[in-house]
């Protein structure tokens, strides 16, 4: 999957799902200490979630496949003095990034992906996760009215990121997720915690 239909969104003004400041659960969870050691933003857009967890001082590598979107996270991690890595990468292939994280976030992108994907998808992000590791999930959900683009049911959850593919769901909420395209609300969203095993 090559980056340019995901570059494109950024190039006449913000994404859709672009709002300018990170995800209030990625806030949240920040706040509530559930971050530990060395942390992978999984399709990191243009950095916002990478950059308030980086400013609270842990090690983050924030990832995506469209280039503009990554300039425009490195520029705002210059002009708010703050560390962050952001790289290229394909989130069906994490294991060329060779390395390994303790905490794992993916906002907005397990639900882009199709069934026949999440396998992949699911595979990739176990072979840059620690064991006892923790995967955090943000995605649209089918609960509720004035859902987001390729809802995700809490099966589907339960379904990818099963024992047998070295996951163990731990909890899955129902939360928000903002965009450009709802009001201050947001849309409804499952917040997963999902362990590496």
């Amino acid at each position: 999957m090559t980056g340019l239909p995901w570059d494109a969104s950024y190039q006449d003004g913000p994404a859709p799902w672009d709002v300018g400041r990170p995800q209030p659960a990625i806030v949240r969870l920040a706040a509530q200490g559930q971050f530990a050691g060395t942390v992978l933003d999984a399709g990191c857009g243009t950095g916002e979630n990478a950059l308030h967890v980086a400013s609270l001082g842990f090690s983050v590598l924030g990832v995506d496949v469209a280039e503009t979107a990554l300039a425009m996270a490195r520029a705002k991690a210059g002009d708010r003095g703050i560390e962050a890595e952001f790289a290229a990468a394909d989130a069906l292939h994490l294991e060329r990034l060779g390395r390994r994280f303790e905490t794992v976030l993916d906002c907005g992108l397990f639900h882009t992906f199709n069934r026949d994907e999440r396998p992949g998808y699911v595979t990739s992000l176990a072979s840059v996760t620690e064991d006892d590791g923790t995967l955090f999930v943000l995605c649209f959900s089918d609960d509720g009215p004035d859902t987001g683009p390729h809802p995700v049911t809490q099966e589907d959850l339960r379904t990818a990121f099963d024992p047998s593919t070295g996951w163990n769901v731990a909890a899955i909420e129902p939360d928000r997720v903002q965009t450009r395209f709802h009001d201050d609300n947001g849309a409804p969203a499952w917040l997963a915690t999902i362990n590496r095993i």
